[in-house]
């Protein structure tokens, strides 16, 4: 079981807007924050997204076959999803379909370039 993924970004507070709106689209929000990184989630104790600098203070990048997955719990809320990543300015990896029998998903990456999956199983 996943606890948390953080994730690099080369602008905290740019980032900081994409993820306030985007994780509001399930129901996620802040739950920490402090100089270097940004958690949202439900609660503490859940699975949580965090995105920040870097602790070796290195440019951030996006990893190359790394990508997050967000159980959004209905294909209408991955097509939410998905629309608003690219409304708040991600890039489409896959605009929402059925990827194989019983799984619908939507791709896309966000300002830095991490790529995620807003996906429902059934």
């Amino acid at each position: 079981m996943i606890g948390y993924v953080t994730l690099g970004s080369n602008d905290k507070d740019k980032a900081a807007a994409f993820y306030d709106a985007l994780m509001g689209t399930i129901g996620a929000k802040r739950i920490f924050n402090n100089d270097r990184l940004i958690f949202w989630g439900t609660e503490m104790g859940a699975p949580m997204i965090g995105v920040g600098t870097p602790h070796d203070l290195e440019p951030a990048t996006s990893g190359n076959g790394t990508m997050v997955a967000l159980a959004v719990g209905s294909r209408d809320n991955v097509d939410a999803v998905y629309a608003k990543a690219i409304a708040l300015g991600g890039q489409d990896e896959g605009a929402p379909g059925e990827r194989m029998p019983g799984f619908y998903g939507g791709y896309f990456r966000d300002l830095d370039g991490n790529k995620f999956v807003a996906f429902h199983m059934g």
